[in-house]
């Protein structure tokens, strides 16, 4: 039997984020909000809306009124109980955080602080992107569960550590450079694939600022055919394995698989140019 995660997970993730809807509402309504079309990852945003059967909107559609977040609509306004968020924390009230921000709804934290609308992922929650959190996930696993880890983590150096900051700088040839607080692929260095003068650059920036920088091995990631024109090529891929913990916490079969669309490039972030693929699963 062939399964196609992205609808199971669609209607998994529908069902995580109406249970967190404010409590005594029969008919939540739930929206997807996204930056825009000029996002890397639209496509997937207005995909995930419409496999969901949900709005998906921008800051535009969105109003607070009543001491409600409230859609704009061909029928009037209708109340919003459910944000899918796609927009970072710093970026979603221009009157709360960032005040040059045109990405978020003025006046949406103090509907969120009045328990009146859900953001999903709560705000905060980008706290474990920090990328230094790699280093201690086999810690983590040991000291919450009392266990030991079933997969092998990545080794991951920690520049801000002198013994493994000057490991890095030794074999920067061999090592993949990432800031830890960054994302989307911006600001990395690729060792085996930088020219001499970028990982020297690279270096100085390391030994300015050691704590936001982690080093890990070049990883050989799995490739497969991908069609370009009337050709094929292998390209690097990764698969993003997913969990929602709603009700009950419910495994994805599968995951998004990423696909590095430049030749040789081992980036399959979708701001750096890559794709995604669709993921089956035979049982």
């Amino acid at each position: 039997m062939a399964i196609k995660p992205v609808e199971d997970y669609a209607s998994h993730l529908l069902e995580t984020l109406l249970n967190l809807a404010p409590l005594g509402l029969p008919d939540p309504t739930v929206v997807v909000l996204t930056p825009g079309m000029y996002n890397s990852a639209y496509f997937e945003h207005s995909f995930l809306a419409q496999q969901m059967g949900v709005e998906l909107v921008e800051s535009r559609d969105l109003v607070i009124a009543n001491g409600y977040l409230q859609m704009q609509t061909t029928k009037g306004l209708k109340r919003v109980d459910v944000v899918y968020r796609r927009i970072d924390d710093d970026f979603i009230d221009p009157l709360t955080f960032r005040a040059d921000s045109l990405l978020g709804i003025p006046g949406l934290m103090d509907v969120y602080r009045a328990g009146r609308v859900a953001l999903a992922n709560a705000l905060g929650t980008g706290v474990a992107d920090d990328k230094v959190i790699y280093a201690y996930v086999p810690k983590i696993i040991r000291y919450y569960l009392g266990e030991e880890p079933l997969l092998l983590n990545v080794p991951t150096y920690l520049c801000w550590e002198p013994e493994q900051q000057n490991h890095v700088l030794a074999n920067l040839d061999q090592l993949v450079v990432k800031p830890a607080d960054g994302s989307g692929g911006y600001g990395m260095l690729v060792g085996p694939h930088a020219t001499p003068t970028e990982r020297e650059n690279f270096a100085a920036r390391i030994q300015a600022n050691p704590r936001n920088y982690i080093a890990q091995p070049t990883l050989s990631l799995s490739r497969v055919p991908t069609l370009f024109g009337d050709r094929f090529e292998g390209c690097h891929v990764d698969l993003r394995p997913y969990i929602l913990y709603g009700k009950e916490i419910y495994i994805n079969p599968g995951g998004l698989t990423r696909v590095a669309l430049k030749k040789g490039s081992l980036v399959v972030n979708s701001s750096q140019g890559g794709g995604s693929k669709d993921t089956w699963v035979v049982q």
